[in-house]
């Protein structure tokens, strides 16, 4: 129990009686005020949240929310991206990447740009119990969003109303909506944003030593040849973070103009389908594989499965993956040509 300081103060005041020649005299003296510590008890943090395990005073009753942000270069910087708990980050159509931002610690004051659903969003909004934000769908998403498969909400029934349209960029480039407007969205549909799957991952004690594996304090992902879609990360050991770029520029959240931190940086290779003349794609997120971790500045091969529907690292053993507490960046790496071809690290 964590004790803090208060005072009070008491004035004490005493009267002497002293004879002198001849007559009585009454002297009062006045004793000087004294301050007299006193403890008063403050509530320990004994919850962990359970996307970045952050200890907390009180207990999280908000379920996540989780949302479909443009990553395309006319959308960036985005806003809301340094609040969210948990970043995913896969391919789209051709070698466009679209981020799935999980909030939970906390809602910031504006999310976006929303872009359109797609069929595996919707499964990853599905295994968290997410409430689900997007603005569009494809067909097959669609299909999912009308049937129900996950509590959602859509901007393409809600724009200029509970999503709004930002004038200093173009559509579909300027969707967004206020973190405000999340629980009005909830309330919407008739859904509910308290939390009653308790899912979660595993993090480190602060007493637990995270130095395992290669030393890597850089890394980078390419999706193509280009690198508008290619990403790199860098460790900073005074912080115990790793600052983002993408097409070398500095990812930043357009809210507080801020350099956004990660504590931990997955890589999780999955086997990637064509589906339509589109471009869009299936993405076997069930099946589970090869998967790389990087924190604290270290590096090591691991393996991911779906555990209920939630994408998890798991060690050579068997043991669930701990997380360095802080946010986290995952990317879906597609099987060909896999993590070894697309992962450099140093």
């Amino acid at each position: 129990m964590l004790l803090k300081k208060g005072i009070f103060s008491i004035a004490l005041c005493s009267t002497i009686m002293l004879v002198g020649c001849g007559k009585d005299e009454t002297v009062k003296e006045e004793v000087e005020e004294q301050t007299i510590p006193v403890t008063e008890e403050v509530a320990e943090p004994s919850y962990v949240m359970p996307f970045t395990g952050e200890k907390v005073a009180d207990e999280v009753t908000m379920r996540p929310v989780i949302a479909t942000i443009n990553n395309h270069p006319d959308a960036r910087p985005q806003s809301g991206i340094a609040s969210a708990d948990v970043i995913y980050e896969m391919l789209a159509e051709g070698d466009v990447t679209r981020l799935l931002a999980l909030y939970q610690s906390e809602v910031p004051d504006n999310i976006g740009p929303i872009r359109s659903a797609r069929s595996y969003f919707v499964e990853i909004a599905q295994g968290l119990d997410a409430f689900y934000i997007a603005h569009g769908y494809s067909p097959e998403a669609q299909v999912m969003l009308m049937n129900g498969v996950v509590d959602n909400i859509n901007g393409m029934a809600y724009d200029g109303t509970i999503f709004k349209r930002s004038t200093d960029r173009v559509a579909p480039h300027n969707s967004y909506i206020s973190g405000e407007n999340v629980p009005v969205a909830a309330e919407k549909v008739g859904t509910s944003l308290l939390y009653h799957k308790k899912v979660s991952y595993t993090f480190y004690d602060e007493e637990e030593s995270v130095k395992i594996g290669t030393q890597a304090n850089e890394v980078s992902i390419r999706y193509s040849s280009h690198d508008v879609f290619n990403s790199s990360y860098k460790y900073n050991v005074s912080s115990n973070t790793y600052a983002r770029q993408s097409d070398n520029v500095e990812t930043i959240d357009a809210l507080t103009n801020e350099p956004i931190a990660l504590s931990n940086i997955l890589f999780f290779e999955m086997d990637h389908q064509i589906i339509d003349n589109a471009g869009r794609r299936e993405i076997d997120i069930t099946t589970g594989g090869t998967a790389y971790v990087f924190q604290e500045g270290m590096m090591r091969e691991v393996r991911w499965d779906n555990v209920d529907g939630l994408l998890k690292a798991f060690e050579p053993d068997g043991t669930e993956v701990k997380l360095v507490p802080g946010k986290t960046w995952v990317h879906f790496v597609p099987s060909n040509p896999g993590i070894e071809t697309s992962v450099k690290y140093s």
